[in-house]
């Protein structure tokens, strides 16, 4: 496809580093996974993440993202959805916080269901209609008349996977193995309620927001 070798491709790539990096709900939950449950359940958040990304870029290119966009009433159904949610993950990894005994952060940790942080990542994209309105702004600025819109929309989706999931399992690594400090009961529950506290801020910042 041209439009993949188009330099406004590249500019996109290039603005999607820009998103990716910037502090938001993606990285307080990949964060307080890491700290609560270990790098494992904090690399599946980051999937559910990116399969989140890949779900809007594909409504994006077929069209139903831009109905979204065009009906306030379901863009504000969406939108208070995803502060609701998360407020409640917030308020969860609060809780949790709370009630850790300063037993190690496992990756593996059998009592928490394997699926929940990929549910949790998947859900706290879904429910972010900012995601979608952002393919519906760029996917248009990328192709040309006679483009295939669903294929250079998927491309650009997987291209924002790869810069996504790259980023986050390195920051999940990086507070996985932070060391002895992070590792420290205390400093654990502490930076886990905080982050906790950043997501119900998001949450009500996505509520008050009419995008």
């Amino acid at each position: 496809m041209e439009a993949i070798a188009d330099p406004r491709f590249l500019g996109a790539i290039g603005l999607m580093v820009l998103l990716t990096i910037a502090p938001g709900p993606d990285m307080a939950l990949v964060t307080t996974t890491a700290l609560l449950r270990g790098r494992g359940a904090a690399i599946r958040t980051a999937l559910g993440i990116s399969t989140g990304t890949l779900v809007w870029a594909t409504l994006s290119g077929l069209g139903v993202a831009a109905l979204l966009a065009a009906s306030a009433e379901a863009y504000t159904v969406v939108r208070l959805a995803g502060a609701a949610y998360l407020g409640y993950l917030g308020i969860r990894a609060v809780v949790e916080a709370v009630r850790d005994r300063g037993g190690p952060a496992d990756p593996d940790d059998v009592a928490q269901p394997v699926g929940r942080p990929y549910r949790q990542g998947l859900f706290t994209n879904l429910l972010n209609p900012k995601v979608g309105l952002f393919y519906t702004t760029l996917v248009p600025q990328i192709v040309d008349p006679g483009d295939p819109v669903l294929l250079v929309s998927i491309a650009v989706g997987l291209a924002h996977i790869t810069i996504g999931m790259a980023w986050l399992t390195m920051l999940a690594v990086l507070v996985d193995r932070a060391g002895d400090v992070l590792r420290r009961p205390r400093v654990r529950r502490t930076l886990a309620g905080a982050t906790g506290v950043v997501l119900v801020g998001f949450g009500l910042r996505v509520a008050a927001d009419p995008g």
